[in-house]
This record gives structure tokens, sequence and C-alpha cells, in this order.
């Protein structure tokens, strides 16, 4: 393939419902939706996954932007592509920005898949004819409100819930859950929230039989998390400390996590996170794929991505109307029993509501 137009989209969601987590209150969400398309016609979409501001790690939306249009366009437009993995290596000679490359290759997948007329899923070598999910529950502003919330899920059929946590939202509140939910399974996100000065407070998680804890400590730390999790039983998740494969080496072999929450905006796309996969597979390390509060093409890849069989716990990609009055993709991603089918046509497997896109569009520039 060779790509003959990159449309870049300045996007604005609005959330159902506030999400909150240790580190800000999100309610709009605006994020950059990427259109490509090859010399033959095929149109592929990809999402990015950064924020307004820099509290997940250091990319935005407007730095993502900047990248695309001063670097990465630049350096996939015209060259010819014979697989998705090629993109890794054209974008290597740039230093980290992840989620912009993961946003232009996640579309070029979507392209190689139609092309190849597959699913994305089977063209990742995913073999799941579906996926068990589970549901991220931002930060509440009472305990009461918090298992009100979780009760609901439960009846929903999510298969695991995820509770964000902070310096005093987190022992009473996972105590008062595990005693209101005792078979439930939970687990704690911390998104970095701690130091090593907090061991008593994972001590006292450990009571509560967690899947496990995320992220408790620094996001760039693999050193610390090593020392805690010598402490404590529960197992450690990485997520930010996560960026590529070689990562995911060192952590391990340090005994920094037993489980790896794999974003593909965080490790630079879909070829990346099917090497951190393939590792942990290697390496009996269970892996799981967590979610950046996507719209609906960022929610499809994720989908896909889960469909690798090392993806052995529940992701956190919810239905589409956990997030959204109205999604950009048709039909929009539904949760049944806590599973949600993967779709069997070529790419990503869901049309794009154009008229939707156009309505939530807040600005575009198309480069070719």
């Amino acid at each position: 393939m060779k790509i003959k137009e990159v449309t870049v989209r300045h996007m604005q969601m609005t959330l159902k419902s506030p999400f909150t987590t240790s580190f800000g209150t999100f309610r709009t969400k605006n994020f950059l939706l990427l259109e490509v398309k090859d010399e033959s016609g095929v149109t592929g979409w990809g999402e990015s996954v950064a924020f307004d501001a820099p509290w997940y790690n250091e990319e935005t939306m407007k730095t993502n932007w900047h990248m695309l249009e001063d670097f990465l366009i630049p350096a996939i437009l015209d060259k010819e592509i014979n697989h998705p993995d090629e993109v890794s290596a054209i974008f290597a000679p740039i230093r980290k920005n992840n989620m912009a490359k993961s946003s232009i290759e996640g579309a070029v997948w979507d392209i190689y898949a139609q092309l190849t007329n597959q699913p994305l899923a089977k063209a990742l070598g995913g073999t799941k004819d579906k996926i068990e999910v589970g549901i991220s529950i931002g930060i509440q502003n009472s305990i009461e409100e918090l298992v009100e919330l979780v009760d609901g899920y439960i009846k929903e059929g999510y298969k695991r819930m995820k509770i964000k946590i902070k310096p005093g939202w987190d022992v009473d509140v996972i105590r008062t859950l595990r005693e209101t939910f005792p078979d439930t399974p939970f687990m704690a996100d911390a998104n970095s929230a701690y130091t090593l000065d907090a061991v008593d407070v994972f001590k006292q998680l450990d009571e509560f039989d967690l899947m496990m804890i995320e992220q408790p400590l620094a996001s760039d730390d693999i050193i610390d998390h090593a020392k805690l999790q010598k402490e404590i039983k529960t197992p450690i998740c990485l997520d930010e400390s996560i960026h590529s494969v070689e990562d995911a080496r060192k952590a391990v072999e340090l005994g920094s996590t037993k489980i790896i929450n794999i974003k593909i905006g965080r490790v630079g796309g879909l070829t990346e996170a099917k090497k951190i996969h393939d590792y942990c597979l290697a390496n009996n390390v269970p892996v799981w794929c967590g979610g950046m509060l996507e719209a609906g093409i960022g929610r499809a890849h994720n989908i896909a991505l889960t469909t690798l069989s090392g993806f052995t716990l529940p992701g956190d990609t919810a239905g589409s109307s956990r997030y959204w009055e109205k999604d950009i993709i048709v039909p929009e991603v539904v949760v049944k029993d806590g599973y949600i089918d993967v779709p069997q046509t070529a790419g990503i497997g869901y049309e794009v509501d154009m008229e939707a896109v156009e309505a939530f569009t807040a600005a575009k520039k198309k480069f070719n």
C-alpha cells in the first residue's frame, strides 16, 4: 500500500458523566481522529488517546497534532508499505510520542486488514470470537455512590471492577466493596499516586483478595515497584511504566510486575502491543487491555487486540453507552453478559458514522 492522504480531526465529545482519577476529572474528551487513504482509495481509521493536558504522560492532543503534521505524516506519505509492522521502523528515528505514532499506525493496520479481506483481529493473529470485559470506575463523591454503581455494573454482567484509588480514598473504600460484594473480582488502580512510604496501605489492601494493584508508584518506575512487590502478596500490574517490549522484559526480570496492562497508544501502536503480548505469553505473564476513554475507533482497535490468546484477564473496553450518548461508529460497541462479540467484517469491523464525526469535529486539516 502507499499512503496518499491523511485527514486529522480535532474531536470534542462530552462524557455521559464525569470520570475522576487520582490526576483529574474528565467531562469532555478532546482527541484526534485520523482518516488515512491509500492509493487505491481504501480508508483506514485511527484514534489518538492523548488528553488535553499531560496528566497521564507527557503527550497532549496539541503535541500529537504537531508531531503528526510536522514529522509523522511527512514520514509516511507516499512510502511503499508492505505490512503495518514497517510503520514502526519508519517512525523509529522519532523519539517517544507513542500516542501520536499509534494513531496513524492503527489506521494503516485498518487499511491492511481491508486490503487482505480479513477482520483486524485476524490480521493481528487473534483467535477469539468474543472477548471478556470489565469496567473502570472513577473516584466518586461518596462510598455509597460507588457501591450503587458497582451493584449496577454487576447486574449488567461485567466480569471485573477496576476501582480508582488515591491517598485518602483507598483502604476504607476497598474494604466496603469487599464486604458488600464478597465474590466480585476487584482490582485497584492508583495511577502512580503513591510512594514507597505508603507500603502499609498496600499491606492493608492485601486483606481484600484483589486481582491486582495497578501502577501504585511513579509512572516511570520499575525499581521501587520491585521493592513493593516483595512486601505484598497482591500482584502488581504495571501500566504507565511500560512503553515497549524492552520495558516489559526489564520489569518482569526485576520482579516489578506480575501482570501487564497493554494500552495501544501508550506503547506506540498495535505492532509493539503485539510484541509485548508475545513476550508475556512466552513468560507466563498475564496481560489485559487498558482503556483511555476511547471513542468507537479506539474501542474497535482494543477489541481486535484483545482477541490475542495471551489476553486472559478482562480488559477495560466497556460498551459505547458507558461513556457516550452517541458514538462515532455503527453499530456501537455493545456488552452482553460481560462479553463483546468480535466483528467479523474486514478492517476494524464497524462502519464510521460520518454524520456523527462531522458533528463532533471542532477542526480538521487534510494532508496529501
